[in-house]
């Protein structure tokens, strides 16, 4: 089995040889005996809970609740697991857990552990009283099983956060928030909806607000259950809101964030216009959100590579065609040398990025942009190519790699589209030549 038991050390570098500067030293990505034991556990839970029921539950297109509870069980769908998740410094825990659960299954793994980027918007954006309070309410108890969503994409608003048409008005001492997001994964049944919504219009990413929503309250309801082409086990819907009427303590970070950071991004807005620099308007917690979250929804993406890898590799050494194994043919051994290639590369992208953004190190060539792109166009690749060495077989829903395939497709899309993933690298990169010159 293919696994990432091996140790990578990297020796830092000393200097820069063109600026003669300091460089960061580069990280060690050699596991600790409680990474291997925790990556472990996760496997044996992918391999047998999550993967046996993968295709039962994709037929049904429904949220598995009853893995959900023997994960929550087991502590694996916690407030308490994720907290321990976040505080391992080297940043690697995350992707390691996300890695064996999705090679389990993608739509159970986001039905497991789609609640986190809810999690992480609150912790991005929440005052230490609001993560505290509202965290564990995303996720309840083993007995009480909660949901969380977070809620940004909208008909009109994809790739293009900063035409967001959900609007949130003061309203005395609360707010009134109206209109319709999509693609939500736990949309409409998630206990709490973490939601953007533009104060502002006029100031882009500058002008937006996050709120929190308790499920029932009045006008919050869930439109349409999006019939998707992958990852089917996790729920996805539109989610309504009509005149939602949020009190003010609702709004994470607090009023007085909000204005000064409006207020910058107004000053920023006049600055750019004077100058016609062409620059986007502002910044926003959200976008915050998703740039951290790139680096594990990519090890998402190479825990269905490698299931797909994997499974082709055993395919291709029992599989007899005259005569012999099709693994003795050279195409399908260099191809499999290239899948098991990629998957390592993309696993290091992903692992670097994962702990640059723990660490508080600036992506100054979007890491995770890249760590996202690069795992993304892995999983489509190795999957399609996992579909050829299954010949026939590979095509009928019989055999998992068709549905690796499906669930892979996503990955060029949401939490970023490819291509906003490269215009926000040669954004990157383009920032950085020009201080070299």
């Amino acid at each position: 089995m293919h696994r990432c038991t091996g140790a990578q050390h990297v020796e830092p570098a000393q200097t820069d040889n063109m600026t003669n500067m300091p460089t960061a030293s580069a990280p060690s990505f050699a596991l600790t005996e409680d990474q291997v034991q925790l990556r472990d556990w996760v496997h044996d839970f992918a391999a047998t809970v999550v993967r046996p029921a993968a295709a039962d539950w994709d037929e049904r297109e429904e949220t598995p609740w009853p893995i959900l509870q023997q994960a929550a069980k087991i502590g694996l769908y916690s407030f308490e697991f994720l907290h321990t998740s976040f505080g391992d410094e080297t940043g690697l825990t995350m992707p390691l857990v996300n890695e064996e659960l999705f090679w389990g299954d993608a739509g159970i793994g986001l039905s497991v552990f789609g609640t986190h980027l809810a999690s992480a918007a609150i912790f991005a954006n929440g005052s230490p009283e609001q993560m505290l309070e509202w965290i564990p309410r995303c996720f309840g108890t083993p007995d009480e099983i909660r949901l969380g969503a977070f809620a940004i994409t909208e008909p009109d608003a994809g790739s293009d956060v900063g035409s967001l048409r959900t609007r949130a008005r003061r309203d005395g001492d609360d707010w009134l928030i109206n209109g319709t997001k999509c693609f939500i994964t736990n949309g409409g049944i998630a206990d709490v909806h973490v939601v953007v919504a533009t104060v502002d219009p006029d100031l882009g990413h500058g002008g937006h607000a996050t709120f929190v929503i308790d499920k029932g309250t009045r006008g919050l309801s869930q439109g349409a259950k999006h019939k998707k082409l992958g990852i089917r086990a996790s729920h996805t819907a539109e989610v309504v809101l009509e005149n939602v009427r949020v009190p003010m303590e609702h709004l994470l970070g607090g009023h007085d964030k909000l204005e000064s950071r409006m207020a910058r991004a107004a000053e920023r807005l006049k600055r750019n216009s004077a100058i016609d620099t062409g620059d986007e308007k502002g910044h926003s917690g959200a976008l915050r959100t998703l740039e951290l979250s790139r680096p594990t929804v990519g090890a998402q993406a190479i825990g269905i590579a490698r299931a797909a890898y994997e499974y082709a590799l055993e395919y291709a050494t029992t599989r007899t065609q005259f005569g012999h194994p099709i693994i003795t043919n050279q195409a399908i051994s260099f191809l499999l040398a290239d899948m098991a290639t990629e998957i390592e590369a993309a696993r290091m992208l992903c692992w670097h990025a994962a702990w640059m953004g723990r660490n508080e190190q600036q992506f100054d060539k979007a890491q995770g942009s890249m760590a996202k792109l690069k795992a993304g166009e892995v999983a489509n690749w190795v999957t399609d190519q996992a579909i050829s060495i299954c010949g026939g077989w590979g095509y009928v829903r019989d055999l998992p790699v068709q549905r690796w395939h499906r669930d892979a497709k996503i990955y060029t899309l949401f939490e970023g589209t490819r291509e906003m993933q490269r215009r926000v690298i040669a954004r990157a990169i383009s920032n950085g030549a020009s201080e070299l010159q």
